[in-house]
């Protein structure tokens, strides 16, 4: 758990330094930065939605995910959990919603290669080296995100911890379910949600992209049921 530690404290020091940067930032500024995070957002997503392998498990993944986060209604207990805490850090007018800074952060701190790669090596062999490579990263990303999104990009910090600590500890049972082509899918699959991000940061859209979670899930399981599938069915014929 030490590698995740380290990425959890690194994503608070550069959250604490994004938002103090934040303060001294004229607004007129702040807008053009938005648009900036949002291209930067964008290529971010399109580089990571080129590894999936096979098409039909993105968009199988992405409707199933939509169909499921829109039925559990995510956007909404996000949304309604963020309301609570920024009365209590006292919301002023014009900044960004906890709730957008908390799911964009914490799409772009974990999904990806790194977080699945780092913390089931971490989990099996001890070996942090990934998760500190990744932990140097995430002090700049967070920087740069605080100072644009505000203070959930320092909430993200939970969710690093509670994603990447689940996965060491649970490396054992994970490692034989997370080949390299489910992480592939799995960062195609993430990587297409943080697309949405990047267009509504630039305020393109108005998706609601935690309803989608649910698609980071689904495929690396569709992946794996893939090769099961074509078995039944040659059997069949």
């Amino acid at each position: 758990m030490l590698g995740v530690i380290v990425n959890v404290i690194t994503v608070i020091i550069g959250s604490c330094v994004g938002l103090l940067l934040k303060k001294g930032i004229p607004e007129r500024v702040s807008n053009a930065a938005m648009t900036g995070l949002g291209v930067c957002t964008l290529y971010i997503g399109i580089s990571g939605s080129l590894c999936g392998g096979n098409v039909l498990i993105a968009i199988a993944a992405i409707v199933l995910g939509v169909i499921t986060g829109t039925l559990l209604n995510i956007d909404g207990a996000l949304n309604r959990l963020a309301e609570k805490v920024e009365k209590g850090f006292g919301k002023k007018k014009g900044n960004v919603p906890i709730a957008e800074g908390l799911i964009s952060a914490t799409l772009i701190f974990c999904v990806g290669s790194m977080t699945v790669t780092g913390s089931i090596q971490a989990g099996l062999t001890g070996d942090c080296s990934v998760l500190y490579t990744k932990a140097t990263l995430d002090l700049v990303s967070s920087a740069m995100l605080a100072s644009s999104l505000g203070v959930g990009v320092l909430l993200a910090a939970v969710s690093v911890l509670v994603i990447q600590g689940a996965l060491v500890l649970l490396s054992e049972l994970i490692a034989p379910l997370m080949s390299a082509g489910a992480i592939n899918e799995m960062t195609c699959a993430g990587s297409l949600l943080i697309i949405l991000l990047g267009t509504n940061l630039m305020g393109i859209s108005k998706f609601k992209v935690a309803d989608y979670l649910p698609a980071i899930i689904y495929a690396p399981l569709i992946h794996n049921l893939v090769p099961f599938l074509a078995k039944i069915a040659d059997f069949i014929k």
